[in-house]
């Protein structure tokens, strides 16, 4: 049925991942019938299989680990003075040892940078060494938040060319509260499973009582379980992080690649820290200015536009399961959405029981990310309609980072929940309706979903730092790339970005989809690889 009301709060998706991994998964569901666990063991957002070498994940923020060092002449301290008692933390080395798909280690982070004397955790990591003698370290983050960057960095031939994997150390790292970053973890799997199948478009009072009911107990679970760190797991903290880690790598500059909730990091790091940016190349571009409900309603937008390109490729395609044109074809999403709500399909062989409207909208959502999941989506969108949700459910689960079996392969889907609200703490909404009108008349099909404050309306905490300018004066170029018609960092974000940095820089992919470096066109490549191996900056407002 359709949604009435927002009512008091409901559940949000968050729908900002990185694409490349996603796509990996997508294009190997390709090939044949869907796999009971994820392929190759990757999970939504990074793409690779955790090592028991690039630590457990398990600190808690009350462990305390070696002091590293002290003092400014520390190894390590390179590019800049060195905030006064973090010396320790700062001037640590590096302890790489071999591991799944590369070089692994650890690096000791304060919880509280305003109290670096308290409790600290430890961060994974995990080094591609440079096909030869190299020119430094090149950190790289997949986005989420809640994207592993070792996982990311596993899967490196998928993510830069040949040049930028000979010239540079690839480095990836799991923000704090990530995956083996003293995840945060709220709910179990079974609990994961029940908050992302809910029912996400109440329609009356019970529904709506229900949905805050379950809002408030992810948020009081977060609390508990995740302690006195879930305070601080906002981009800030992960950006002086990312200082650190330059430090404990020997840079005097940071060389950095971010896609998606990546370039935020970025942004972040480069306002902070203007004087050690290198290369930057920040793809799929988040505009940090923006409010939750601003991100909302501009990724609202974005997917109905992604669908209503995908729509008109099934149409074109011929035998398209939801009508002979594009509004017919949205109004048949909108309806299978709607039976869905109503009338679940039972499933065979995932433990969720069936195919709800909650896992509906993520299986379609994920198919949006790049055009090799718009095939698939078709086949299942067409199995579906004959009772079969297998597929549907597949690329459910591969949004999710979930296995058929109920487990989920790190905690993405609970820590951009985490992030986000500190981020972007919820704001007040006098007319609910009023939100929600605004939500649907820019996306009839998706606004429903992403209009709302989710969790963040109830979340126990708020961040301790918060940057009101993102101009970063004094930094050199940095490299922001916009898709016209990605749906999850629409376009404009990555203007908006562009303009905001005082050294912002351009690029424009016209084209579909999430990200583009690696997954567009040469041009596009050919302007990334050069200004990271050669660092020749494009012309801005190049369009390829």
């Amino acid at each position: 049925m359709r949604v009435r009301s927002l009512g008091g709060v409901r559940r949000r998706l968050s729908p900002l991942v990185v694409g490349g991994a996603v796509m990996a998964l997508l294009a190997a569901g390709c090939t044949g019938a869907p796999p009971t666990e994820s392929v190759d063991g990757t999970r939504t957002g990074d793409g690779g299989n955790q090592s028991p070498d690039a630590g457990s994940g398990t600190d808690s923020p009350d462990s305390t680990t070696g002091d590293g060092g002290t003092g400014s002449d520390a190894p390590g301290t390179a590019g800049g003075e060195v905030p006064e008692g973090l010396e320790s933390f700062y001037g640590q080395e590096l302890a790489w040892e071999s591991c799944d798909g590369g070089e692994c280690a650890t690096l000791t982070v304060p919880v509280n940078y305003e109290e670096p004397d308290g409790a600290t955790i430890e961060l994974a990591l995990l080094r591609v060494p440079a096909g030869n003698s190299g020119q430094g370290s090149l950190v790289i983050n997949p986005g989420g938040p809640g994207g592993s960057g070792v996982d990311y960095a596993q899967q490196i031939g998928l993510v830069a060319s040949d040049g930028v994997r000979e010239a540079y150390d690839i480095v990836g790292f799991d923000p704090r509260g990530v995956a083996r970053s003293a995840p945060i973890e709220c709910f179990d799997d079974a609990q994961m499973d029940a908050y992302l199948g809910a029912d996400p478009t109440p329609d009356d009072a019970a529904e709506e009582a229900a949905s805050s009911e379950l809002l408030q107990e992810f948020a009081a679970a977060c609390e508990a379980n995740a302690g006195e760190l879930l305070g601080y797991v906002s981009t800030v903290e992960v950006a002086r992080d990312l200082d650190v880690l330059r430090a404990a790598l020997g840079e005097d500059q940071l060389d950095y690649l971010g896609a998606s909730y990546g370039t935020f990091i970025g942004a972040t790091y480069a306002e902070l820290f203007p004087a050690n940016v290198g290369r930057f190349v920040l793809d799929g571009a988040v505009d940090p200015t923006m409010s939750g409900l601003d991100m909302g309603l501009g990724q609202a937008a974005g997917f109905e536009q992604a669908t209503r390109e995908y729509v008109q490729y099934c149409i074109d395609e011929g035998d398209c399961p939801l009508g002979s044109d594009i509004d017919a074809g949205m109004a048949g999403i909108t309806a299978f959405l709607d039976e869905l709500d109503a009338n679940p399909i039972p499933l065979d062989g995932d433990v969720a029981g069936e195919l709800t409207e909650g896992w509906g909208v993520l299986g379609v959502i994920v198919a949006m990310y790049d055009e090799a999941g718009w095939p698939i989506l078709t086949t299942a969108l067409r199995s579906a309609q004959a009772g079969d949700a297998s597929l549907l459910m597949y690329l459910a689960n591969i949004y999710a980072g979930r296995t058929a079996d109920g487990s989920y392969d790190g905690n993405s889907m609970q820590a951009i929940t985490a992030v986000n609200c500190l981020d972007r703490a919820a704001e007040p909404i006098a007319d609910p309706d009023e939100v929600l009108a605004q939500f649907e008349e820019v996306a009839p099909t998706f606004g429903r979903y992403l209009a709302g404050e989710g969790a963040c309306a109830y979340w126990p905490v708020e961040a301790q730092t918060v940057l009101e300018d993102y101009d970063a004066e004094g930094a050199a170029p940095i490299l922001v790339i916009g898709t016209t018609r990605d749906p999850a960092t629409p376009y404009e974000w990555a203007v908006s970005l562009a303009e905001t940095l005082s050294s912002g820089v351009l690029l424009t992919y016209d084209g579909d989809g999430h990200t583009a470096y690696g997954r567009s066109n040469d041009c596009i490549d050919d302007a990334v690889d050069a200004y990271l191996v050669d660092g020749t900056v494009p012309q801005d407002g190049l369009t390829c």
